[in-house]
């Protein structure tokens, strides 16, 4: 197993002398439970001169109700989202995809923060050092081409955190610090469709928590396919948000995590509204997610079984939900 190189550790008490410290220190990282990151530093992906613990920031740590709005802190464990009830009733979409993070001592340390800024995966970038220099450099390690589309200019490692496409399907608001002041964004905007450059982060800002929106009439719903049933990242994942108008479909927001660089929000879902959920809007649903998730070889299982998981398991989710309106 690769060690762990040295670094030095800063313990700042607030979020202000993190961002000032990130800022002074441009070779550093933050690390809150460092689930993914210590295993990414291990493996050579990230090689910091510094860590900025951010554990001992209670601001981090929010978790209350403002004006009918759920405000998490970027802090917040997810077995604490997972299990909070409140989470549970009015936002079940965000405590499941936040309960299928990993396993059970993975969320006790993993944070809501640590999962929206996953680093982007793909098979030839998660590999040892040798590995990795064995096959020569792809573009997210220095390399001068994506393994996965060599003729591309761009990376196409996917992003595969869970709590990001339910947040996005619950209309979620992102807050940011920097040195000269907090920014809010919504969450849509907060990533980008490149896998090196994958989350709109200056190098000088900290995600402080998200802003949810608790808006009654209001069903939603995560699941996801693995390869095994705990500890794997998602091969596909899906969120569902939908409002009813009696028999009809009154809203729906539908989001997929493992099929590209960034967690998808689907567009044009327009044409089921006022339409029952029949199997003929089901039908136009499975051809807007076929038409905007189109997933690549990042992972060891075939592309065309992740193309055909995603419109099943969106189907699975809404049927679920339809009965439960």
């Amino acid at each position: 197993m690769d060690s762990i190189p040295a670094f030095r550790l800063q313990r700042p008490d607030s979020a202000a002398a993190a961002v000032a410290l990130r800022a002074e220190n441009p070779a550093s990282r933050f690390i809150a439970g460092g689930t993914d990151l210590l295993p990414n530093i291990r493996r050579g992906l990230t090689t910091p001169e510094m860590l900025i613990d951010l554990g001992g920031i209670s601001e981090l740590r929010k978790f209350r109700e403002e004006a009918g709005t759920l405000c998490i802190g970027a802090g917040v464990t997810l077995s604490t989202i997972a299990a909070n009830a409140h989470v549970q009733t009015h936002l079940p979409a965000l405590a499941h995809a936040a309960g299928a993070v990993a396993g059970p001592t993975h969320r006790m340390a993993a944070t809501l923060g640590g999962n929206l800024c996953l680093d982007t995966r793909c098979q030839y970038y998660n590999q040892s050092e040798s590995w990795r220099k064995g096959l020569e450099f792809c573009l997210k390690r220095g390399g001068d081409v994506c393994r996965v589309a060599p003729k591309s200019s761009r990376c196409y490692a996917a992003f595969s955190g869970d709590v990001a496409p339910a947040l996005l399907a619950l209309n979620a608001t992102i807050e940011i610090l920097s040195p000269q002041g907090s920014r809010r964004l919504p969450i849509r905007e907060f990533y980008r469709d490149d896998g090196k450059t994958y989350i709109s982060l200056a190098a000088d800002e900290m995600l402080l928590g998200v802003e949810v929106p608790l808006v009654d009439g209001w069903k939603s719903a995560y699941d996801k396919v693995r390869v095994r049933g705990a500890i794997d990242f998602p091969l596909v994942g899906v969120a569902i948000a939908l409002r009813r108008d009696g028999d009809t479909v009154g809203d729906l927001r539908i989001a997929c995590t493992g099929v590209s660089s960034r967690p998808e929000l689907i567009d044009g879902l327009e044409s089921v509204y006022g339409k029952p959920l029949d199997d003929a809007s089901l039908a136009l649903i499975d051809k807007r997610i076929r038409h905007y998730t189109r997933p690549v070889g990042t992972t060891i299982i075939d592309v065309s079984y992740r193309r055909q998981v995603m419109p099943v398991l969106a189907r699975r989710l809404l049927r679920r939900l339809g009965e439960n309106c």
